[in-house]
């Protein structure tokens, strides 16, 4: 799946997204600035989550239920990872072995561990119109 898009229509692509997506660990890859944690916002947002913020920069991995349909996302932010090590030591495989949703961020962070798994992967490039195009490839 390809789209070219504004951010005032990101609510409609998440809603695209979920519809075409074939594995709940979604691999985010982007430019700082692109807009990653806004699409993964409208897409917890389309999952019934109420309570997500912003990016689980500090904290790596932020947790968000949904209250009405039991939904679980859990938000990975990898940028400030500096070794694959901490990936493990913080036992992001067994949020990956839960069934939950995983949004993750900066996914070349933790390569060897992503690479096991059933994955999707999300790619945005800012245009020179402002625009973005996203592709959707699952694996």
């Amino acid at each position: 799946m390809e789209i070219t898009f504004t951010l005032d229509k990101i609510d409609q692509v998440a809603k695209a997204i979920l519809e075409q997506v074939k594995h709940k660990i979604i691999l985010f890859d982007a430019p700082m600035g692109a807009g990653k944690t806004t699409l993964i916002k409208a897409l917890a947002k389309q999952l019934d989550i109420k309570d997500l913020t912003s990016s689980p920069t500090f904290s790596i991995v932020n947790e968000y239920k949904s209250e009405t349909t039991n939904t679980t996302v859990y938000h990975f932010d990898l940028y400030r990872m500096e070794e694959e090590e901490e990936a493990y030591d913080m036992g992001m495989d067994e949020y990956l072995s839960s069934n939950a949703w995983c949004f993750i961020e900066w996914p070349e962070k933790a390569e060897n561990m992503l690479s096991q798994e059933e994955t999707a992967q999300i790619t945005i490039e800012i245009l020179a119109d402002g625009q973005r195009k996203l592709q959707l490839i699952n694996n």
